[in-house]
């Protein structure tokens, strides 16, 4: 018998937070055979609803090697009958992007950038990102601290150490 459509949704809702979950405390959770949570779980990778299972990294507890994140806004020239899809097919190509979206507002693409340094980041938007044809301007933003991503707090455990200023 197969999962019903609520629970392959209540099965993609708790992947979506704990990937790692394993299959036989998915089936007691949904209450199902693990048989038809593993099929379940196939199916929707094989539709390509589940892409993929990812940790989520605090870098700067295991590293000391350098390591900077840009987000860029991106404003181009839509493409007559692919509109931004093709230039966003070619951006999205670059091993520097991981992860790009087609934005509403000033700018049209936000992409997300990863490298070594600042200068490398610089590099990247100066000579490839720049040069191509359908790009008109880009704003470069450099990720500073990171407080949160994907719902997770990043450390929490840490006191605020400045001073407190008060009238």
């Amino acid at each position: 018998m197969a999962v019903t459509k609520d629970k392959e949704l209540e099965l993609i809702r708790i992947l979506e937070h704990h990937g790692r979950i394993g299959t036989d405390v998915l089936a007691k959770m949904l209450d199902e055979n693990e048989d038809n949570v593993n099929a379940c779980m196939k199916k929707l990778e094989d539709e390509k609803v589940i892409l993929s299972y990812a940790a989520l990294i605090d870098w700067t507890k295991v590293t000391t090697e350098d390591h900077i994140a840009a987000m860029i806004d991106v404003k181009v020239t839509p493409q007559r009958e692919v509109g931004f899809d093709e230039v966003a097919a070619r951006i999205q190509r670059f091993p520097e992007v991981t992860a790009l979206y087609l934005m509403s507002g000033t700018y049209d693409l936000s992409v997300m950038v990863e490298g070594q340094t600042m200068e490398g980041v610089a590099r990247f938007v100066s000579s490839k990102l720049s040069t191509l044809d359908a790009v008109l301007s880009t704003t470069t933003h450099f990720r500073l601290k990171k407080y949160k991503h994907d719902g997770v707090v990043f450390n929490q455990d840490e006191k605020d150490r400045r001073m407190v200023v008060s009238p």
